[in-house]
């Protein structure tokens, strides 16, 4: 029974953390578009991206992203036969790899707050697809396990990453038509 408590703790847990870190990045997109406002809006828009994008960080990303690691590894204690399984590798791979993104957001957050310009608003709007295609391809090694082709899934998340990049290329210029 524990080992189900443990499993919704992490659900949730991931829940919260994807939410936060979609609109963490989002977040970046509009503070980018603020630079090129005339002042007073862009210093009174950057000064309040900078508050939201530090209490999403540590309010709700950090939390949840130990919530979802406190429930992921009492499954490994309470069930440490996953670490047997090939599949539960990739998945803690890509936990590692997210967990990279999370921390590179906050140097992001350091050098929006430092008005550098690191990255153009489509650039943002592209990274924060980067979770979506975290997030698929790790609830679908958590539910099919063992029972997923690998080199079909890769396939198919990269395929699902062109069609994130494509969307959001349309969805830009249809942007920057209507803006003209």
């Amino acid at each position: 029974m524990g080992l189900f408590y443990l499993k919704a703790l992490h659900i949730v847990g991931f829940v919260a953390w994807f939410a936060g870190l979609f609109y963490l990045v989002r977040m970046f997109v509009y503070h980018e578009e603020a630079m090129d406002r005339p002042e007073p809006d862009q210093s009174i828009l950057k000064k309040q991206y900078n508050i939201m994008q530090w209490r999403v960080y540590k309010i709700i990303c950090n939390p949840a992203m130990m919530i979802t690691f406190i429930g992921g590894i009492g499954m490994l204690i309470v069930n440490p036969g996953y670490l047997q399984q090939g599949w539960i590798h990739i998945k803690l791979l890509l936990v590692i790899l997210l967990l990279g993104y999370h921390l590179y957001c906050k140097t992001l957050i350091k050098k929006l707050e430092r008005n550098e310009r690191i990255y153009t608003s489509f650039q943002y709007r592209l990274m924060n697809e980067v979770p979506t295609l975290f997030l698929v391809s790790i609830v679908l090694l958590a539910v099919l396990k063992n029972g997923l082709n690998t080199l079909f899934a890769f396939g198919g998340v990269m395929l699902f990453g062109v069609i994130l990049y494509m969307a959001t290329k349309m969805y830009k210029r249809s942007r920057d038509r209507s803006e003209r």
